[in-house]
């Protein structure tokens, strides 16, 4: 009898225990509360005397999770908004939108995501980088002008090719080999005027991340990194404006209502207007860019919101109007977020992308014009399934059409033919997996697979080699030649050419040390189909992307990385230290006198190689106080090999590594900003890198009468090393509080010692002397500028 009362008495206690422990979901939307703008990755905390519980909000502001029944004390602590708390009791399955307070003690404007200064040392995710819109704001930038790509260059393991180039290297990558997304939409150029700024209105620009190992499965099609950037929505409860006139360009954005509380516009544009100097001083030649930014959102109902966004930029170049240059990028996303339950969400996209270059040379008589074009669907689900485990999956397809050059005469009575370059089509479809689980109170692991695939299509005529090798070696000179093709074969339109698919296993892992400091570790391969055509060491608008087919095969990566990451005094102070290895295959070389321009053959002038780079980065950040800011240091190897196929051939480099054109040794960047008082703050940004590696002479002879140089091995030298302090200060006028009209003014210096950096080193001789001289080329000193922003 005794035993069955305490049988009795522990199922009841059991069942008790159960019934306590059922769990219900709270789930909703983190909101600006002055804008109703959808905040990004904000963390949110769940605490009561049992548990703590955290959750972060999706690229829509969206969070979800799932509590036992209770009282819950919410708090959200941000860089940004004011700090949030609010007791809630859960019974039932409860959907609650958290509205955040943004801070009011600067004009800065942008609604930016809500992170919190602490590292999410439990999270498995590491190689990732993010910066606020206030952060890149309190930058100097040269010639006034915010840049968001230039900012990013403070992070550990991003450096560029140089001064005035265009694009960035993550961990010793090419810039080809970043996926840059605007909306979801890819951006292949991100630079303005030749990389002096970059193509993003910081004004428009809502949250940016950057990924650079540890890339989720979601992500694929590039092998370095991804440069994840959202625009603004626009604010649905209040018409408003704001803009900056500076030296050199200047910018305006409007956003408001359509209905007030569901729908909402933003308008963005910016233009540069230097050329107008020129003019008045009778010189011919221009340089100016102009792009517009658009995002409109309407809510259908509480699990249905439609977004359509959009993106047109173009940059012109002219000498005399005899050389004429214009390129630039056009996107388009049509997006639909549906709600099936408070625990799956998914996102629908229908994008377009499209960069156009082209080129009219009038002395000669013929335009040019190239450009790539894709279509692009995505649908892509997250599923809370609970708050330990959360998955991911989804696919999308890209079918891209490449134009590699088409010309045409001028006039009628120009001796050039016109001509159109084989166009070329591809389509790119993969299927992913993603998951995110808390395994035990330590341990946390991001695990995914994506598998890629990728069909070269027709219609086009293609070469057939002896021996599958359209480039040759000659034994007796020590050079590579171009194969004279046996044959050609023609492809019907949507053949498929060659294909190819891959399997991209990704995963991360995070153990917990205690509540301050964690380890963590990833893997994972990535795939990319597309090769930028180009033998600069940073891109131009006259690089041409081609598809990979039966000679040019896809680039493939495997990268690991580990790191330590630590919060100080609360988070007040957080150091990360990540060390990384990485190898790609199947990167493109190109032989000696190598003719890129026009070439419907290039399989006749590449190799394929394969690079590797490791290095460590730290990165050591002071996130309160007046004076915060970080400092990041790269220390990294990136070199490229590509052997002889046979015992017999020498290979690029006698077979040898080399280093890239983008290696650079040693990497620091010490930013900081001095908030002064509530009128006058103030900011800087000290750099220093490694010199960029280049190739001297080291010899010379003479023949017939000529000086012929002797060259070292490839980039096995130095440009001097690089480095500059630049300077802001931000004057916020006190009578700015309570105005519609605010103002600001912002005093900046680039370059304020007057360095002057090596941007190249020719070798000429000299006309007087006959001697050999070396030349440096500087493209910068110091740069003054000052710019006004304005909100109403």
């Amino acid at each position: 009898m005794k035993k069955n009362n305490f049988l009795t008495l522990l199922f009841f206690l059991l069942f008790v225990s159960a019934f306590s422990q059922e769990k219900v979901t709270l789930s909703g939307i983190v909101k600006d509360q002055k804008s109703n703008e959808t905040l990004i990755g904000v963390t949110i905390s769940f605490q009561n005397s049992r548990t703590t519980r955290t959750s972060l909000t999706n690229e829509y502001g969206f969070y979800s999770i799932s509590l036992p029944k209770g009282e819950y004390k919410i708090e959200i602590n941000s860089l940004s908004f004011d700090g949030f708390s609010e007791v809630i009791s859960l019974e039932s399955n409860t959907k609650k939108d958290l509205f955040l307070i943004e801070k009011s003690n600067e004009i800065e404007q942008v609604v930016v995501a809500g992170n919190s200064k602490k590292l999410q040392i439990d999270k498995p995710e590491m190689s990732v980088n993010k910066l606020t819109i206030s952060q890149i704001k309190s930058m100097p930038a040269i010639l006034g002008e915010v840049d968001v790509i230039k900012s990013i260059l403070t992070l550990p393991g991003v450096t560029n090719a140089g001064e005035g180039q265009s694009g960035f290297n993550v961990r010793g990558g090419a810039a080809d080999q970043n996926l840059i997304l605007l909306d979801e939409a890819t951006i292949y150029n991100s630079s303005h005027l030749f990389g002096f700024f970059s193509v993003f209105n910081a004004d428009a620009i809502k949250d940016l991340k950057l990924y650079k190992g540890g890339i989720p499965a979601r992500f694929g099609g590039r092998v370095a990194s991804v440069l994840d950037i959202y625009q603004k929505e626009g604010n649905s409860k209040k018409f408003g404006m704001n803009g900056g006139i500076g030296l050199i360009s200047s910018r305006i954005l409007a956003e408001g209502p359509i209905v007030k509380d569901k729908g909402s516009f933003l308008v963005a544009g910016r233009s540069s207007y230097a050329h107008l100097f020129l003019k008045l001083a009778d010189n011919n030649n221009t340089a100016y860019f102009y792009d517009l930014n658009t995002k409109i959102n309407y809510k259908l109902n509480e699990n249905n919101n439609l977004f359509l966004s959009g993106y047109f930029g173009r940059d012109v170049f002219s000498l005399n109007n005899q050389f004429i240059n214009t390129y630039g990028n056009s996107v388009l996303n049509v997006r639909w977020n549906h709600l099936f339950n408070d625990k799956l969400f998914s996102n629908a996209s229908f994008i377009y992308s499209d960069y156009y270059y082209g080129l009219t040379l009038d002395f000669i008589g013929f335009n040019w014009e190239s450009g790539i074009k894709n279509y692009n669907f995505k649908y892509d689900f997250k599923h809370y399934v609970s708050d330990s485990y959360k998955l991911f999956y989804g696919a999308n397809a890209i079918y891209y059409d490449f134009n590699p050059g088409r010309i045409e005469p001028i006039d009628a009575n120009s001796s050039i033919n016109e001509k159109q370059l084989a166009k070329k089509h591809a389509f790119e479809p993969a299927f992913y997996i993603d998951a995110e689980q808390k395994l035990t109170d330590k341990l946390s692991v991001n695990y995914g697979l994506r598998y890629s695939m990728f069909y070269r299509l027709g219609e086009q005529t293609m070469n057939i080699y002896a021996n599958n090798q359209p480039v040759t070696y000659d034994a007796d000179l020590g050079i590579y030649e171009k194969a004279t093709p046996v044959d050609k074969k023609y492809y019907g339109k949507n053949e498929t050419i060659a294909n190819f698919g891959n399997l991209e296993p990704r995963i991360a892992l995070a153990y917990t040390i205690n509540d301050n400091q964690s380890v963590k570790a990833s893997y994972n391969r990535m795939s990319q189909y597309l090769h930028l055509i180009s033998n600069t060491q940073s891109p131009t608008p006259l690089d041409i992307w081609t598809p990979s087919d039966n000679f040019l095969k896809p680039q493939i990566l495997d990268q690991f990385a580990v790191g330590y990451f630590k919060n100080l005094k609360n988070g007040d102070y957080t150091l990360e230290v990540e060390s990384f290895y990485k190898m790609v295959k199947n990167r493109l070389d190109y032989i000696d006198g190598a003719d890129l321009i026009a070439n419907e053959a290039i399989e006749q002038v590449v190799l394929a190689g394969k690079t590797r780079a490791y290095g460590l980065e730290i990165m050591a950040k002071k996130n309160v106080g007046k004076l915060s800011g970080w400092i990041s240091y790269t220390l990294s190897r990136s070199e490229q090999q590509t052997a002889g196929r046979t015992p017999i051939e020498s290979g690029i480099n006698n077979g040898n590594w080399y280093k890239t054109g983008w290696d650079k040794t040693h990497n620091i960047y010490v930013t900081g900003s001095y908030k002064l008082n509530q009128k006058w703050s103030f900011g800087s940004i000290f750099t220093y890198q490694t010199g960029q590696p280049v190739t001297f002479p080291t010899a010379q002879y003479q023949y017939q009468g000529i000086n012929v140089p002797v060259y070292s091995n490839r980039n096995q030298d130095n440009l001097p090393a690089y480095h500059r302090i630049d300077v802001s200060a931000t004057l916020n006028p006190t009578k700015n509080k309570g105005r519609k009209w605010q103002g600001e003014w912002v005093f900046s210096v680039y370059n304020l010692y007057g360095r002057k950096n090596a941007a190249s080193i020719n070798f000429r001789q000299n006309q007087d002397s006959g001697l050999n001289e070396a030349v440096r080329l500087s493209i910068f000193g110091m740069v003054p500028s000052v710019t006004y922003n304005f909100k109403f």
